[in-house]
């Protein structure tokens, strides 16, 4: 079994939509309108979905806490100067193993965001 997707309940579609595919990097796989709303599917390079944003006029959103998204890049450092950039003040960059190291942001809705880099 393959992990397929997570979905996310939003408030402002478009400051979501600039969220991920301006700093996560994900372009947008497919989009359209329903229920007065609108629903993006979020992919990566390799055209896998990995994140469905929906935003209904009427819809509950995510309020949750203690969980985050993570993603994988390959410059840690250009991903936070670009946050910065941004203004979405992002945490510091955190190395608690020699392996790895990471910073956090929140999305538009307070969604927890960590961005890692693996050597």
């Amino acid at each position: 079994m393959k992990f397929h997707h997570i979905s996310l309940r939003v408030k402002n579609f478009e400051n979501s939509l600039k969220f991920y595919t301006e700093l996560a990097g994900l372009k947008v796989a497919g989009q359209f309108s329903a229920g007065g709303g609108n629903v993006a599917y979020l992919c990566d390079s390799e055209g896998d979905t990995e994140v469905e944003l929906i935003a209904m006029p009427e819809g509950q959103t995510f309020e949750g806490k203690g969980m985050f998204l993570c993603f994988a890049t390959d410059n840690l450092e250009i991903v936070r100067e670009k946050a910065v950039s941004l203004g979405m003040n992002p945490s510091d960059i955190r190395q608690p193993e020699p392996d790895a190291k990471y910073f956090y942001v929140y999305d538009p809705d307070g969604v927890s965001v960590q961005f890692r880099e693996y050597k």
